[in-house]
């Protein structure tokens, strides 16, 4: 077992979380270049282990930090101080996820079809986090097409876990996760339509957040959303640290953060908390492993001790159809074809062909590709009253947490039944990510918090949901949640304890 973390000392800038550095930066107790030097040190160290970073722009960025000393160091000190309301993260790094277009980098998203094509300009959400200082080093691996929960494909190769590179990144934001859980990077955009920001959150040991939907806008990614797709897909950020959250939430969300309800203020002790520990009754869904749940009851038991709450454990028996429920409502959701995306837009691949070629190692294709290309040609044989079914299902269910969790309800649920796996081990496991996927079609907005560290030296993790539009409230309780849990600095002590 290797990790990134072994007998090797971090620079404590990299232990800073994105609003210390800011304030640092603007207060000129530190220069913008010697953070900049310092993520790039620590990307070149790391990235040879964990194939995160698939493109660099590391020349660039140097020259961004100059340009921002010079200009602080021109400033009065009361100039300095209002640009933290207009440019809360400058001199901050940030990666982002490879199917964000950025201006001369590349954009393929795994695919060998579009490998070489460079974007022409950055999606919205890339070019508001650079409106508010931020820095872009790099850009990250993902799932061919985004659309699998392991980061491999045949453009850039598969990323490894920073806590044991044997072990899978989680998708399709993997690469994302990865350079941030390995201290990389300090904040990161993913995208999420089925857990592809909250699974390598989980695998990686950081936090991620899935916003509710139809707030921070989608536009510059391939592939992108289409019908009722532009609902379930949702953009977000990825932090090594809880605080970062909501100010990179407020940026990414533009005048639309209004909706959020991010200024208002949280009383942990007045909160309603429920747990649901696993009600996934699925045979092609995984139980939650022991040490999962034994996580997740010891953190209601500090939350009880510490605010004074009570948190009462749940089950809804609908849960138990995750799988079936996310299926059906991206069956019926009027978007493009997979296929059509595997052919690049151009002409739609035949799957079954591409199975064939993949047996004889002729395919440009990964194999979950493939197999998702042959499941959606079987779409057509679904009847269309199971299709009634769980469409009705998900609208009922999806009323019934509303109605539950109401403007002061925060759900405590298994971000997935195991920790990160081996390599390759998902193709075993395709319909695990269920835990996750099913509160894109229930339109709620998820935080995903790191619990410590399993035996086996992987991080542990829960998803916190709140009713649509109450993002503060998970995000303030993830806030808290690493006050007591200790969040991504204290899974990095374990794991150079465990290794000694």
């Amino acid at each position: 077992m290797s990790s990134v973390f072994v007998g090797e000392p971090i620079d404590p800038l990299l232990r800073l979380s994105a609003s210390q550095l800011a304030t640092k930066i603007r207060n000129l107790e530190v220069t913008c270049i010697a953070v900049i030097n310092a993520y790039i040190e620590r990307i070149r160290a790391v990235n040879k282990l964990i194939n995160a970073v698939v493109e660099d722009r590391f020349e660039d960025a140097t020259l961004d930090a100059r340009k921002i000393d010079t200009m602080l160091n021109n400033m009065e000190r009361e100039a300095r101080r209002k640009l933290c309301d207009s440019k809360p993260f400058l001199g901050v790094p940030f990666t982002t996820k490879e199917s964000f277009s950025v201006v001369g980098m590349p954009n393929c998203s795994g695919l060998v079809a579009r490998k070489g094509y460079r974007s022409t300009d950055d999606a919205p959400v890339v070019e508001r986090l650079r409106n508010a200082g931020a820095i872009l080093l790099a850009v990250t691996n993902c799932s061919e097409l985004c659309m699998w929960w392991e980061s491999a494909n045949r453009v850039y190769g598969r990323s490894n876990n920073p806590f044991d590179v044997s072990r899978i990144v989680g998708g399709s934001s993997g690469g994302e996760g990865a350079i941030l859980g390995a201290a990389g990077s300090v904040i990161g955009i993913g995208s999420d339509i089925g857990g592809s920001i909250r699974m390598p959150s989980f695998f990686n040991g950081i936090f991620g957040h899935k916003p509710s939907p139809d707030i921070v806008p989608n536009g510059g990614q391939f592939p992108n959303a289409e019908g009722q797709e532009k609902h379930y897909l949702c953009t977000g950020p990825m932090c090594r640290y809880a605080e970062d959250m909501k100010p990179m939430l407020q940026v990414l969300s533009g005048d639309s953060a209004v909706k959020l309800k991010l200024d208002h203020p949280v009383d942990i002790r007045k909160l309603k908390f429920y747990s649901i520990e696993s009600s996934m009754r699925n045979f092609l869904v995984s139980k939650v492993d022991k040490e999962l749940l034994e996580a997740q009851r010891k953190l209601c038991v500090e939350l009880e001790n510490e605010y004074g709450v009570m948190v009462e454990v749940i089950q809804l028996e609908k849960f138990d159809y995750s799988l079936q429920m996310w299926a059906r409502m991206m069956a019926t959701a009027r978007g493009k074809p997979f296929c059509h995306y595997m052919g690049n837009e151009i002409t739609p691949v035949n799957p079954f062909c591409e199975f064939f070629k993949a047996m004889v190692g002729a395919s440009v294709h990964t194999i979950p590709a493939i197999g998702l290309g042959m499941l959606e040609k079987f779409e057509a044989l679904v009847p269309q009253t199971t299709t009634n079914v769980y469409t009705q299902m998900t609208k009922d269910l999806r009323q019934e947490l509303e109605d539950l969790l109401g403007d002061d309800g925060v759900l405590i649920y298994p971000s997935h039944p195991t920790t990160a796996l081996r390599h390759n081990v998902p193709i075993f496991y395709p319909f695990n990510f269920a835990y996750t996927g099913i509160f894109n079609v229930l339109y709620l907005p998820v935080t995903q918090c790191p619990l410590g560290l399993s035996k086996a030296g992987l991080p542990m993790g829960v998803q916190l949901v709140a009713s649509n539009g109450n993002d503060h409230l998970t995000l303030a309780v993830a806030e808290q949640l690493e006050k007591l849990m200790g969040g991504w600095d204290k899974l990095c002590v374990e794991k150079q304890l465990q290794q000694q």
